[in-house]
């Protein structure tokens, strides 16, 4: 598959699993910089996290730019995070989720990964399981509950999820395994791993060191298994995708560069992989934003600094 910077982007054999990168790995730099990027180092596809940034779900330029870097966009991260409380113009959680089912048949990806609700919000999450399991099966598209961790407040693990932020003894067809989330959990992931078994419909992968915070470390730099648990991956059968979600939002351009090269190297080779014969270019990619972007990126900001003081209200009541 080649695009307009003349590079074969997908390097992985079509019975292998393919290794993709997430736009928040490029974080706070536009979407288009994570097309660039995995084009340029060799990435298999993309998953685009809908944010704030109308960018992140207009579907003309998501389209363009999977044509223009010849990267295709495998999956869409649903918008569940404390800062994306209004994306699309409403707080709505279904109505989120059903736009991101929209956007990703759009963009013909496979999957949708989506957060189990917040505690606060009681009436999405009594029906949350059943209407994930009815849209799986109306809208024909994978649907990914996400493991996420107990968040702790004055040295007290908070049950911030409903039904709980571990997916494995829900009744989920679809489960994304996150590992650095495994990490703040103090999860065991490679039993949760075996306890799902054909569940298992797609991964984050990432490292943590066990810290209350959500690290998103490159994969062999922290306490996680990676290694292990992607040699499994092979062995189990398993159909999905392997998207590096690490953070460097505080790196430079150098250094995110050989972070997202390291992060792939490490995947490609534990899932056994054969070797590159692509050769990445390195060099520091475009700012790529428009003015409108980094506008909605500020107010993620100021948004973010909001949700955590009226989180902080919800747990304490």
């Amino acid at each position: 598959m080649v695009g307009t910077l003349g590079a074969m982007t997908s390097v992985t054999p079509e019975s292998a699993i393919a290794v993709t990168l997430s736009t928040s790995s490029v974080y706070p730099l536009g979407p288009e910089a994570a097309f660039e990027t995995a084009a340029r180092l060799g990435y298999d596809g993309v998953e685009v996290m809908v944010l704030g940034d109308p960018l992140t779900h207009d579907v003309r330029l998501l389209r363009r730019w999977s044509e223009d870097y010849g990267v295709p966009v495998l999956s869409i991260h649903a918008p569940c995070l404390l800062v994306t409380q209004r994306v699309w113009g409403t707080s709505d959680p279904w109505t989120k989720l059903d736009r991101s089912i929209e956007l990703a048949h759009e963009v013909d990806s496979e999957v949708v990964v989506v957060h189990p609700p917040f505690r606060w919000q009681r009436d999405y999450a009594s029906a949350f399981v059943d209407g994930v399991a009815e849209r799986e099966v109306s809208t024909d598209m994978r649907i990914a509950v996400e493991n996420m961790f107990p968040w702790r407040a004055r040295n007290t693990d908070v049950q911030a999820y409903l039904p709980a932020w571990d997916p494995v003894p829900q009744p989920y067809d679809s489960v994304t395994l996150d590992l650095s989330h495994t990490a703040t959990a103090g999860s065991d992931a490679l039993a949760m791993q075996a306890a799902l078994g054909e569940r298992l419909a797609h991964v984050h992968l990432a490292d943590g060191s066990g810290s209350f915070m959500d690290e998103h470390l490159v994969p062999g730099r922290g306490s996680q298994p990676c290694d292990e648990f992607l040699a499994r991956l092979p062995e189990m059968g398993y159909q999905g995708l392997v998207c590096l979600e690490v953070g460097t939002r505080k790196l430079s351009p150098d250094e995110r560069e050989l972070d997202l090269v390291e992060a792939l190297a490490f995947a490609r080779l534990h899932l056994g992989h054969p070797p590159l014969q692509h050769t990445p270019e390195l060099h520091p990619h475009r700012r790529v934003t428009t003015m409108r972007a980094g506008a909605a990126r500020r107010r993620e900001r100021r948004l973010d600094r909001r949700s955590r003081r009226k989180a902080r209200r919800h747990l304490g009541g």
